[in-house]
């Protein structure tokens, strides 16, 4: 059975309809319909009456899949099994899940009869701060002053890379020894992060304990060599399709080399200008040596989604940055002049001057017609006082917008501070009343139009720092008049609803989130009304509460520990936040989008305009300088 699909090109349709045993490699720049070929590939294997449970759909990142997603929810895909779409990770979490007491006891558990707990980022950020705050006291990191927080998630993420590039994690310390060129009294601190993640690794082993790098290290050194594993997915899946190859780590090229000849077919697409992900173990080389275990290898090369120009301008740049000498040959593009050279006619000198121009310009874009959706800003971090001046001018002119920050502590975001100290102060037991600054900018947060002096004047008459607010018909007519009934009004409404829920059963902190959000928080006249980067973070904050509980729900409760005040305090800590797909997700078409560039590099998103900021800043090319 052909497809029908009129928008293919002649060369991805000879690609999609190859023979059900063939093996393809298929290469090419971006946006030249890569993976429109393996969206039509899946499609063309289910059309022809292929079970969809035998396809396994892989992809470095689990945002990546959202078209196969979106594809496979149409009603004119075939009834039948479920496409597995996952990452090299949830493949590894999956197995171990599933067959648990072949590798609990041999792998060292104390606990071999008993199930494994799977930690988050942010969970795991937690038992590592669990462990290592007492060694701060010892002297552990006495040279380096960044946050602990970042300690603590920096020595997660070596125990990943360790595990994705495939060495023990007891070398983690030499290994950073070894790339050392500073001073050489620093690189104790090497051997500070190797013991605490010896500790890290020995206490998951005493409690059934599984962050990201044990569960790879089980899956590669434990399921992977067993025979009955290797027949169960060989029986599973007999048809593959690997999606943006080259952003994965090398476990995933050492797994597909064995692997590959098992397959019925494959459809390994590699993108020949990606590898964005390099920082996070990326190995497009290695990856790229798979492209030798195919029979089928196909290249496209039409670009369909950028302009000659600013192809031309891309290679002329990357010509110009990289030392590699197949780019910094490259001969003249033929229309390498089809991008103008614009010269604004205002002087930008200053910062603020530069914002304000970006504004009008894309102020000038939507009056035009350019939907704010097809409009993106970048710089190379987003700190909160560019997000927020960038955000408040383009607002100004009635445009909405929405930032994406990952990697960043859950504390960071106002919106987030504004929910925990509501519930802070819905929680009195817990013995953590927030100060009358937190409380001020809570209420900015939570009361549409509540402006910084007000919220002051309104927090000195109603709080006390015990914990308890006061109604608003008790403070004195002169404060009234000044906050405004208005306000006053709204402020009763949340003072009612926090009043009325202290006086019932206490409830898990996820559920209070999720009812103070959708009962009060998005009403009419509050703050997270019609604001998408207030509801995405409440939507995360739900999820990361969720998750946590999961994890350490039990182990809390077994010690007399309230979950509730134990996240509140790691929050607090500074725990660096985990991946939520819904950030990730297409955002409303009505909505300009703020985000650093590697987070767009990696949304893998195409729009009509972009505006880069700051572009003399190092932060393009050079990664921020972490111990």
């Amino acid at each position: 059975m052909s497809l029908s699909p009129t928008y293919l090109t002649p060369e991805q349709r000879a690609i999609i309809e190859q023979p059900f045993d063939a093996r393809i490699f298929l290469e090419g720049p971006a946006g030249c319909g890569k993976s429109t070929v393996g969206l039509e590939r899946v499609n063309y294997l289910l059309q022809n009456g292929l079970p969809g449970n035998l396809i396994l759909l892989l992809v470095p990142q689990r945002t990546l899949a959202a078209p196969y997603y979106e594809m496979l929810r149409s009603p004119a895909i075939p009834a039948g099994g479920t496409v597995s779409i996952l990452t090299i990770g949830g493949l590894a979490r999956r197995m171990v899940d599933l067959f648990w007491p072949l590798v609990s006891e041999q792998a060292g558990f104390a606990h071999p009869d008993q199930p494994p707990t799977f930690l988050t980022l942010e969970s795991a950020q937690y038992y590592m701060a669990y462990l290592v705050r007492p060694l701060f006291e010892e002297g552990y990191f006495d040279s380096i002053t960044i946050d602990r927080n970042r300690i603590y998630s920096q020595i997660v993420d070596n125990l990943n890379k360790a595990a994705a590039v495939g060495f023990s994690y007891s070398q983690i310390g030499e290994r950073l020894k070894a790339a050392w060129v500073g001073e050489p009294a620093q690189a104790h601190v090497y051997s500070d992060a190797q013991e605490c993640a010896n500790r890290f690794r020995q206490f998951c082993l005493d409690h059934n304990l599984l962050d990201f790098s044990l569960q790879l290290e089980l899956f590669r050194h434990f399921l992977w060599p067993q025979p009955r594993v290797r027949q169960y997915l060989n029986r599973e899946y007999r048809h593959l399709i690997f999606d943006n190859l080259e952003e994965d780590m090398p476990l995933a090229a050492d797994l597909l080399h064995e692997w590959l000849p098992d397959f019925d077919s494959a459809l390994l697409i590699y993108d020949l200008e990606g590898g964005y992900r390099q920082f996070l173990s990326a190995d497009p080389q290695t990856n790229y040596t798979l492209k030798a275990r195919c029979e089928v290898q196909a290249e496209l090369q039409e670009g369909f989604i950028s302009s000659e120009g600013i192809s031309a301008f891309g290679l002329t740049l990357a010509s110009a940055l990289t030392p590699e000498p197949d780019l910094a040959e490259l001969p003249p593009h033929p229309n390498a002049d089809a991008l103008p050279i614009y010269h604004s006619p205002l002087e930008t000198r200053y910062h603020p001057e530069m914002l304000d121009w970006v504004t009008d310009e894309i102020a000038a874009l939507v009056e035009s017609g350019t939907p704010p959706g097809e409009i993106v800003v970048l710089a190379p971090y987003l700190s909160d006082s560019l997000r927020y001046s960038l955000a408040t001018r383009i607002q100004r002119r009635g445009i909405p917008t929405r930032a994406h920050r990952p990697s960043r502590a859950l504390r960071e975001e106002p919106s987030t501070l504004c929910l925990l100290t509501l519930t802070a102060l819905a929680h009195p037991q817990w013995g953590l009343p927030p100060q009358k600054s937190d409380l001020a900018y809570a209420l900015m947060q939570a009361i549409a139009g509540l402006d910084l002096v007000r919220a002051q004047i309104l927090v000195d008459a109603i709080y006390h720092q015990k914990g308890q607010i006061k109604p608003f018909e008790t403070i004195p007519p002169e404060d009234q008049e000044r906050i405004t009934y208005l306000f006053g009004g709204r402020y009763e409404t949340l003072r009612g609803w926090l009043a009325d829920y202290a006086v019932g059963e206490p409830q898990e902190l996820d559920h209070f989130l999720s009812r103070l959000f959708g009962e009060v928080l998005s009403q009419p006249g509050f703050g997270f009304h019609i604001n998408y980067n207030a509801a995405a973070v409440a939507a995360n904050l739900v999820e990361s509460v969720r998750k946590f509980r999961w994890a350490v729900g039990e182990v809390l409760a077994a010690e007399g520990i309230d979950l509730g005040r134990e996240y509140l305090r790691m929050v607090q800590d500074g725990v660096i936040a985990a991946q939520y797909l819904g950030n990730w997700a297409d955002q409303p078409e009505e909505a300009v989008y703020l985000a650093p560039a590697y987070t767009f590099l990696m949304a893998n998103r195409p729009v009509e305009v972009q505006f880069w900021l700051d572009v003399g800043g190092r932060g393009w090319y050079e990664r921020l300088y972490q111990p």
